[in-house]
């Protein structure tokens, strides 16, 4: 049975951990030299009545051909999972349905993969938009293309200086008079507060909007990833040419 899209990127994740590890492997014992170098040392007297020493014997721990054959090997596994994924994936389609009606036709899994993301910088930036403060009453006016809340109006007052008498004149006394200050009326400023903004039931539709094509696009793209793939073989051919006639 053929396996599925979504089975071959889940074991790209573990080809490519497993890959890896193999290759720092590779790269760190390829550096060591000491590892591909061994020794015989045998001693033989010139005469038969001298001493006779020990030899000296190491073993190669490890040979260019081995590794590069294991390395090789290695990468097969990953350049095969690698190019069956990326092979199914320009075939790979499926469609973006909102509330049973089809919105987008025969999308490629990848581009579905750049509207999910995308979608969500959609989500975010919404989450940033001025709304209207909701204790004003607003109306919109659509030749200034901008909202405007209810005319408010104050006072616009001045100090204006009177004479309060403490005391009345008598036929020996001045009167006492103060010059006292109180405000007086002399105009009115009517306001009217004007924004930019949105509702925030505007923009609760929008989000609301976001997230239901969000989820019809994840549903899209598993529906994409359960095709069936073909297992594609390119690593051996790579690896036979690249190493032709190793030994081992």
């Amino acid at each position: 049975m053929a396996p599925k899209l979504n089975q071959i990127i889940a074991v790209e994740k573990g080809a490519k951990s497993t890959t890896e590890g193999e290759i720092t492997k590779a790269y760190h014992l390829i550096q060591k030299p000491e590892v591909f170098s061994g020794l015989d040392r045998q001693y033989t007297p010139k005469n038969d009545e001298d001493e006779t020493l020990p030899g000296e014997s190491q073993k190669v721990m490890v040979t260019v051909n081995e590794l590069v054959q294991a390395f090789s090997v290695s990468l097969t596994k990953l350049f095969d999972v690698t190019a069956t994924k990326t092979y199914a994936n320009t075939s790979a389609r499926a469609d973006v349905k909102v509330d049973g009606e089809t919105l987008l036709a025969d999308v490629p899994v990848e581009y579905l993969l750049f509207l999910e993301k995308r979608l969500g910088d959609v989500l975010t930036f919404l989450s940033k938009v001025p709304t209207l403060d909701p204790a004003l009453n607003w109306t919109f006016d659509a030749e200034a293309g901008t909202w405007k809340a209810e005319t408010v109006r104050t006072h616009r007052s001045r100090k204006t200086p009177f004479n309060h008498i403490k005391a009345p004149a008598t036929d020996k006394h001045a009167a006492q008079v103060d010059v006292l200050f109180e405000d007086v009326t002399v105009g009115y400023w009517d306001t009217t507060k004007l924004s930019g903004a949105v509702p925030a039931t505007q923009v609760k539709e929008w989000k609301e909007k976001v997230l239901k094509l969000s989820a019809a696009v994840k549903f899209a793209r598993e529906e994409a990833n359960s095709v069936e793939v073909d297992n594609q073989a390119v690593g051996e051919k790579v690896f036979g040419y690249l190493f032709n006639g190793l030994h081992a």
